[in-house]
């Protein structure tokens, strides 16, 4: 159970999110190795569902106003505090430095959630933790500073990429310390201000998770009551390549049956139903909308193969690490992805799965068409990635390193393990 007194706040961006089944999952360990937490998001949720984890949490949820004439009153009390307190020509120096480098409406916003966080921060938290380096981190850094606190990030994808290496490199030598859950994510941090970051791979808590199901059914697309089950999980942006999936699968030969499931949603869906129906491709694929993690991985159970076509997206986005692909492997399912970002660092292309080159339909259909027609390569491939994600990929080690972390900067006391589940989360 947490220790009273001293806390810990995570700021996010939103919360609960169905598509960062990772936060959630790292939250609840860190309340089983004796955290205490509270949560403070920039926006409220917008997903209908909620997966099972968000429930377990214990940690109250607190919402900033996400724009600022929503709630003037909780603004002007955070500038009235901010008035008194000796750090705020500090504050104001930084935020006019970013401001200059940076003049936009989204960083005045991020100076006014700065302000009512410090001001409703409970003088019980000692430390501040935020996930993604982006706006979350300008408005825990600003409050850290305000309010004489240290703070600590976790940095994961769009934030490396996508933000300016001066704002990095600023919020990289003002934290305490940070973690990232890639080797690529690393190397770009490690580029800007060497030292400051550690590797922590998400990893999965697989006693969440269903043993693998039997081995699946040989279908290899030949026939057309039977065909080959795909199923693809992802936010239906455009990092995720489902554009590539999309025209690979329209290049298949026309005898090859099978059938495919999208599970998520977002921005390009009205353009992806689009992009099918001039394709021809309706009758074969099925929007399932996001869905909760039990309904996500009783859809991987029912498929023959898993495909995920990350890629980078216009404006520089990116993805880290899927958790979708560690998923897919807890349940023995055939991987096909690209060779991207933090893929690699789990899949070894020809062994746990197979890597085709990002924005490649074609080498992507060669691919569909090779699995689809070796059954026992799928079979192989998914037992494979099942042995790399328990040898390799354990949630433990990442949970152990951040709340050790947390624990020293927020001078908590050494854990007190007082159950199975802690001590699983909390074995190093």
């Amino acid at each position: 159970m947490p220790v009273k007194g001293k806390r810990i706040a995570v700021v996010l961006k939103g919360y609960p999110r169905l598509s960062e089944t990772f936060i959630a999952q790292e939250l609840l360990a860190l309340e089983r190795c004796g955290l205490p937490l509270e949560i403070w998001s920039l926006r409220r949720p917008t997903d209908r569902a909620r997966h099972p984890m968000h429930a377990a949490i214990r940690a109250p949820a607190a919402y900033l106003p996400e724009y600022l004439h929503e709630a003037p009153l909780r603004v002007l009390r955070g500038l009235a505090a901010a008035l008194t307190r000796p750090r705020l020509p500090a504050l104001l120096a930084l935020f006019a430095r970013d401001l200059w480098r940076d003049p936009t409406a989204s960083r005045l916003r991020r100076l006014g959630q700065a302000l009512v966080l410090a001001r409703e921060l409970p003088a019980e938290v000692a430390h501040i933790h935020v996930h993604f380096l982006h706006t979350p981190a300008s408005v825990a850094r600003y409050a850290a500073l305000l309010t004489r606190r240290r703070w600590s990030f976790s940095a994961h994808a769009k934030d490396i990429w996508t933000t300016p290496a001066w704002e990095l490199t600023e919020k990289l030598r003002d934290a305490a310390w940070g973690v990232t859950c890639t080797r690529d994510g690393l190397a770009r941090l490690e580029s800007l201000a060497p030292g400051r970051t550690r590797l922590a791979y998400h990893g999965l808590d697989l006693a969440r998770f269903p043993a693998p199901p039997p081995p699946r059914e040989p279908r290899d697309g030949t026939d057309p009551d039977a065909p080959l089950r795909l199923v693809c999980v992802g936010r239906l942006v455009a990092k995720k390549g489902h554009d590539d999936l999309i025209d690979a699968l329209a290049a298949l030969p026309p005898d090859l049956h099978w059938r495919l499931e999208l599970i998520g949603d977002g921005e390009l869906r009205g353009a992806l139903e689009a992009r099918i129906r001039e394709r021809d491709l309706s009758k074969r694929v099925a929007f399932r909308g996001a869905l909760a993690q039990p309904a996500v991985i009783a859809a991987m159970r029912a498929s023959d193969l898993f495909v995920l076509p990350t890629k980078p997206a216009p404006g520089g986005d990116r993805d880290g690490l899927p958790n979708v692909l560690m998923e897919a492997a807890s349940q023995a399912l055939p991987i096909l992805a690209t060779a991207f970002a933090g893929t690699p660092e789990f899949i070894t292309d020809g062994t746990h799965g197979i890597l085709v080159a990002p924005g490649d339909p074609a080498a992507l259909a060669a691919a569909l068409a090779r699995l689809a027609a070796d059954p026992a390569l799928r079979l192989r491939l998914g037992a494979a990635a099942r042995v790399r994600l328990v040898e390799d990929f354990s949630e433990a080690a990442a949970v152990a390193l951040i709340a050790e972390a947390l624990r020293a900067s927020a001078g908590l006391p050494p854990p007190v393990v007082a159950t199975e589940p802690e001590l699983a989360a909390c074995a190093s």
